[in-house]
């Protein structure tokens, strides 16, 4: 993981987002919380999932010694306690949550060195065990767990009968 890519990931994972979350309103509050035997169940807990994990690993990227930004960007979002915990009941309330999230993660990218991606970051799972990995493969991770569920947040989608269309990386970002 370089800086640069950080900075496309991060502009890729935004830009999915919308459009997930455009797709996602044209359903029925009904057709988004349809349980549709995902890991999360439903379209809406699947999204809720993408939103805590990346607020969880907000939480954890403030903690690296040079992030006083994201220390003080992310600080006012509380910290999830669970993976699927449910942090709003519809749409309405979470789509703004996560562009907020999806803003500080474009801001936060764009402050990224190399010098800081060949360092470790220690930080507590969600089982309170105290963790230290090398934090390119952390936010490299952190980008690959956001389009992994929102694949699965795609397919829920289809079989609702709303195509995303093109999810490629390489046809949305330059």
């Amino acid at each position: 993981m370089t800086p640069q890519t950080t900075i496309r990931m991060a502009s890729y994972n935004s830009q999915m987002n919308q459009r997930l979350y455009d797709a996602a309103a044209s359903l029925s509050a009904q057709d988004l919380h349809q349980e549709r035997g995902a890991f999360f169940g439903s379209l809406f807990k699947t999204m809720m999932h993408i939103a805590v994990g990346d607020t969880v690993w907000l939480h954890r990227f403030a903690q690296h010694p040079d992030a006083h930004a994201l220390r003080e960007e992310i600080g006012v979002f509380a910290k999830p306690h669970a993976l699927n915990q449910q942090l709003f009941g519809t749409l309405a309330e979470l789509a703004p949550y996560r562009r907020k999230l999806d803003l500080i993660i474009i801001d936060w990218a764009a402050t990224l060195t190399a010098e800081q991606l060949d360092q470790t970051l220690r930080y507590s799972n969600m089982a309170g065990q105290d963790m230290e990995k090398d934090f390119a493969l952390l936010v490299t991770h952190f980008f690959n767990h956001q389009t992994h569920h929102r694949g699965q947040a795609s397919t829920l989608l289809y079989q609702a009968g709303v195509d995303i269309g093109v999810t490629d990386l390489l046809a949305l970002v330059s």
